[in-house]
């Protein structure tokens, strides 16, 4: 089992950063490739970003390119998700997930483990 708790989400303004995190326990989390998904309300959950077992691979959303950065800390069993230039469309709760394979994909149900999500509010 892996334990998934995000943080960092909040309410901004259009043009400003959050920073999100996502701290892994349970097995070793440099065996997991990591992603978030965000969840917009009356839509379906989305693939954003994902990163590679050793962090050198990252992957996006053609909406977040650019935006929003990717990142972890396999000493620190987090992983992080870096928004800048936020838009009232990235209005959504994101999740942390976690899979146990080798690559990364955004198919959200090849997951195995996910978070209970993040508020993330921008206002316009």
């Amino acid at each position: 089992q892996v334990q998934l708790v995000e943080s960092g989400g909040g309410l901004v303004q259009t043009g400003g950063s959050l920073r999100l995190s996502c701290a892994a326990s349970g097995r070793t989390f440099s065996n997991y490739v990591m992603a978030w998904f965000r969840q917009a309300p009356g839509k379906e959950r989305e693939f954003v970003a994902g990163i590679s077992r050793g962090g050198r691979n990252t992957y996006y959303a053609d909406s977040v390119k650019g935006r929003f950065t990717i990142s972890r800390d396999n000493a620190k069993n987090t992983v992080y998700l870096q928004m800048n230039s936020l838009l009232p469309e990235d209005t959504a709760v994101y999740y942390c997930a976690a899979d146990s394979t080798i690559i990364v994909v955004t198919t959200l149900r090849n997951y195995d483990y996910w978070g209970q999500g993040t508020q993330v509010t921008v206002s316009s």
